[in-house]
Order: structure tokens, then C-alpha cells, then sequence
């Protein structure tokens, strides 16, 4: 029962607010683009030659302080909510789950717990939380010419203490400074690049040239990542995959777009998730909805879910299903795409279209531009001015 409960301690760790019922959409943004240089994401190297406990260090020994002034903020919202006795139980359980965790990402958590003066249980919590706090925005589209491009919008923090004064999330506020983006590289090749956050070892957003882009946006469901943990730990059933390991993993070996989809549709997930995928030639787009067995895979040109047959859409509800009315990003990012039209397909279009409010909201983070075909990933930061919706 002690460990069946502290696996149920996260779902506790929200804070009150208040909000309006009805979002306020508003008319398509159309001059976001170009965003502003001082808001690009810096990048950094990750070498793969080093061992997992090292590859790490030059990262952290930067980025340490800001880590910890997240992990305290988390850490005080824990407490106020389970009280001490609770939250010591509960990084317990996630010390010992942290052993549990396949090589090398549980040796690249004791090397980032050691280069930031972190306990290993709080990296482990660091490196779970996002499955569970994290919603998105996710766009493939096609030019006239047949190029696929890929941008995503990660927005975090929801319930995740609301700063009263400042109209913010103060989560996403701390993960601002941690925004980074990885040049993943092996005998002084980059091998992929992503967008992340420091301290984080899974891929979220990420682009490997000449095969193919992806992004994560998070999947609710009944059947969702408590069960799967429930089963990692009690029964010890480790023949299943963490999402952003999987991707991770995907990144690194996969050679092209079809073996990068058959992956992520047919591994056994610990918990339900959407991968959006985009590859180098016309067609090659797609929205993989995953529970933890069984995938439903949505085509470009498929026109199933609202979306044009050029252009894909994804939030974090299923395209079968109509959005709920206080989160429907999808509306306004599938009217500002069709008044765009396909013959402006660019980074421009997607980025003003992620730029729309309530597409753009007080919980996003990063946005991020891809294609795989050219191996570009840009990325900056989001701020969104008031009048702005929380999520």
C-alpha cells in the first residue's frame, strides 16, 4: 500500500485557481514572424562518446543554479500539499524507481544529480514530471511544392502555482532559463538535435536531418501512466517503454520515416501519448495516437480530423473527438491554417499560427520550428501579454 501510494502523491500536487469558463479566441496572428532574437534558445553539445555519468557535466555546471531554484519551487508546492512525512515517502520511492531505470538514462541521472548538487531521487522526479504537467500544440503541413515542415508550441506548469501578481505560472517561468537546445553528437557528428530542458534526458522535440522530425504532445486517459507505473513497480513488468526514452531511442537509430513510425506505433508504452511525425518527402506526415498497446495512426491528406488534407493538426485530445470548450486550441489553429492557405505554407504561417491566442497561452514555454528535410531546428522563447488565457 506504501508504494501504491506514493505513486499517487503527483496527482495531488496541484494549486488552486480560478478561471474564466470560455476561452476568448482570437483573430489569426499574422506578424509574430520573425520572433525576436534575444528570445532564441541557446544550444549546447551532448556527446555520447563521453559515459553517461559525464556527458552531462558542462550543462549542469551552467544550468545547476536555475535547476535548483525549480526544484525548490516544486518542492515547497509538494509540502504544502502532502506535508513532510509524505513527500520524504515519496522521494523514496522515486530513489528506488530511479534504479529501475534502463541504461544509460538512469546513470545519466546520477550524473546530473552529481554535476548539480541534486539528490538522484529529485532528478528522477524532474525527468517524470513532464509526462504528467505537459500540454502542447503540434502542426505538420505541406507546401505546393511538396516540403514538409513541422512546429510544435510546449506548454507546461498548469496547476503548478499560479503567481497572482505577476499573472503567471511560476513553473514555467523557472523552466524558461533551462530552454536549451542539444546538438546530440557522436565522433563530432551530430547525430540528432532537440529541443529540451536541462537536466532532462528524453526528447520532446526533436529533428534527425535528412530522415525525419518529431514531437511529443501528452494523451489523457483512464488507462494512462499510473497503471503502466503501477506495473513497473509492483510487478516489476520493465518489457515496456518510458515515452520520452522510446523517442529518444528513435532518434538515435532510426534511419528513416517509416522505421521511426513503426517504432513509435508498435513499442509498448508505459503510458498513452501522441507522436507527431514528419519525414523529408510529400505525404510523409503523420499523428500517431497511442494508448500503451494499440496505435491509431492519422495520415497528411487523411482530412479526417478537421484539419486540411495539407496540414495536420494535434493537441492533447484525440482527433475523433471534439476538444472541450475551455481547452480548444484546435479550432482556432485549424481556421488560422485554412485562412492561410496551402500556397503559404512556410515557418512563417506556422509560427504566427502558433503565435494565435489561446494557442498561445501563459503556460507555453518554447516553439519550435523543424524540417527534416534541411535539418533545421530553431527554437525561442514564449511570453504571452495579458489579456492571455492560462492554458
Amino acid at each position: 500500500m506504501k508504494i501504491i501510494s506514493c505513486l499517487f502523491v503527483l496527482v495531488l500536487s496541484i494549486s488552486a485557481y480560478t478561471v474564466p469558463l470560455q476561452q476568448n479566441v482570437q483573430t489569426c496572428e499574422r506578424s509574430a514572424y520573425p520572433p525576436d532574437d534575444k528570445d532564441a534558445v541557446s544550444t549546447y553539445i551532448v556527446n555520447l562518446d563521453l559515459s553517461p555519468l559525464q556527458r552531462w557535466a558542462p550543462l549542469m555546471k551552467e544550468k545547476g543554479p536555475m535547476l535548483h531554484a525549480l526544484v525548490e519551487d516544486v518542492k515547497d508546492l509538494l509540502l504544502s500539499v502532502v506535508g513532510e512525512k509524505i513527500f520524504k515517502f515519496l522521494m523514496n520511492c522515486l530513489d528506488k524507481l530511479g534504479t529501475t531505470l534502463p541504461y544509460p538514462y538512469y546513470e545519466e541521472v546520477v550524473g546530473i544529480g552529481a554535476y548539480s548538487n541534486l539528490p538522484t531521487s529529485t532528478v528522477v522526479l524532474y525527468n517524470i514530471f513532464y509526462e504528467a504537467f505537459t500540454l502542447c500544440t503540434s502542426i505538420v503541413a505541406q507546401d505546393p511544392n511538396g516540403h514538409v515542415y513541422h512546429a510544435r508550441t510546449l506548454d507546461t506548469g498548469l496547476f503548478l502555482g499560479w503567481d497572482r501578481k505577476n499573472k503567471t505560472w511560476k513553473v514555467a517561468e523557472l523552466l524558461h532559463p533551462l530552454t536549451v537546445q542539444l546538438n546530440f553528437t557522436k565522433n563530432g557528428v551530430t547525430i540528432f538535435q532537440s529541443t529540451s530542458f536541462a537536466g532532462y534526458v528524453g526528447v520532446l522535440t526533436g529533428v534527425r536531418k535528412d530522415k525525419f522530425s518529431l514531437s511529443v504532445d501528452k494523451r489523457f486517459s483512464l488507462n494512462g501512466g499510473m497503471v503502466g507505473l503501477l506495473e513497473w513497480i509492483l510487478f516489476n513488468d520493465h518489457n515496456q517503454s518510458w515515452v520520452s526514452f522510446l523517442t529518444r531511442e528513435v532518434m538515435q537509430e532510426a534511419n528513416d520515416y517509416n522505421v521511426a513510425k513503426e517504432l513509435l506505433s508498435e513499442t509498448r508504452l508505459l503510458a498513452p501519448v501522441y507522436f507527431i511525425l514528419a519525414g523529408t518527402k510529400a505525404g510523409e506526415g503523420s499523428v500517431i495516437t497511442r494508448d500503451r498497446s494499440n496505435a491509431n495512426v492519422l495520415e497528411l491528406g487523411s482530412n479526417k480530423n478537421g484539419s486540411g488534407s495539407w496540414y495536420l493538426v494535434q493537441t492533447n485530445y484525440d482527433h475523433w473527438k471534439t476538444p472541450p470548450f475551455f481547452d480548444d486550441r484546435r479550432t482556432p489553429a485549424n481556421r488560422c491554417m485554412m485562412e492561410g492557405g496551402q500556397k503559404n505554407v512556410s515557418f512563417n504561417l506556422l509560427y504566427n499560427v502558433l503565435s494565435t491566442k489561446p494557442v498561445l497561452n501563459k503556460e507555453s514555454i518554447y516553439t519550435s520550428l523543424m524540417s527534416a528535410k534541411t535539418g533545421k531546428l530553431h527554437s525561442w522563447l514564449r511570453y504571452c501579454p495579458d489579456p492571455c488565457w492560462p492554458w
